[in-house]
């Protein structure tokens, strides 16, 4: 998971196996972000739409951003003024994609995790260098 600004700087980055679910992944990687202050807003995909996550940001002042899914049963937590932001979501995508241009990164050959984190933490450092 790669948590960006909104330029697309990495602030944060994390790894986790395939099989945890991906709202429980989001505070552990806000909290280990590279800057002191929380983000304000926190925009997702579907995967983060959860009223339990929504309170447990909300009472850390940060507001969570993404759509609902299809077949959401209660109504509504948000209107369409906040989703209109998604439409810059492209700036994570890009961030992604500027990882991905190293090789380790798109296929992993590394068996530890360690090993895969510390590339990933290297590929990212190379991105900052690259902008100064």
């Amino acid at each position: 998971m790669l948590m960006v600004d909104s330029q697309g700087t990495p602030l944060s980055v994390d790894i986790a196996s395939a099989n945890k679910a991906e709202v429980k992944l989001i505070e552990p990687l806000i909290d280990q972000r590279a800057l002191d202050r929380k983000p304000a807003r926190l925009m997702y995909d579907r995967a983060a739409d959860s009223d339990p996550l929504r309170n447990r940001l909300g009472l850390q002042q940060i507001e969570l951003i993404c759509h609902h899914r299809r077949s959401r049963k209660k109504p509504a937590t948000q209107d369409g003024r906040a989703a209109r932001r998604l439409k810059r979501r492209y700036r994570v995508e890009r961030s992604i994609s500027w990882l991905f241009n190293h090789r380790r990164l798109t296929v992993r050959y590394e068996h530890y995790d360690h090993l895969y984190f510390g590339f990933v933490q290297l590929a990212c450092m190379f991105t900052l260098i690259k902008w100064f």
